[in-house]
């Protein structure tokens, strides 16, 4: 099955061992593993777009969707055989440990 990690954490707050390193090893552990097909870090919140259509008008808001503390900082795409598998996955990476990740499936045509 496919899952979309959704990487939260409040970027005022970034913890110093994530700030210098990234993921550290959690990447290349992934891709040893073979189960990443993708993702991506974000822009932060403050740069974000909302966009709504209401009554045929469209309506832009600066800021994320959400007014929360925590902020989606990233995705990480990933392909492995259960939800289990996929919380074993999540909780690995760094952020986990700061954040949060939600694991999302993908729901395929």
């Amino acid at each position: 099955m496919k899952y979309v990690l959704l990487i939260g954490l409040d970027e005022c707050d970034v913890p110093e061992e994530i700030a210098r390193h990234g993921c550290g090893g959690w990447g290349a552990e992934m891709a040893r593993r073979g189960v990443v097909r993708g993702g991506a870090g974000l822009g932060p919140a403050a740069q974000a777009v909302t966009v709504r259509v209401r009554d045929g008008d469209t309506l832009v808001s600066d800021g994320p969707f959400a007014e929360t503390k925590d902020q989606i900082g990233g995705f990480v795409l990933i392909e492995c055989a259960d939800l289990e598998e996929a919380v074993e996955i999540a909780a690995a990476h760094p952020v986990a440990r700061y954040g949060s990740i939600e694991i999302r499936p993908v729901l395929e045509p």
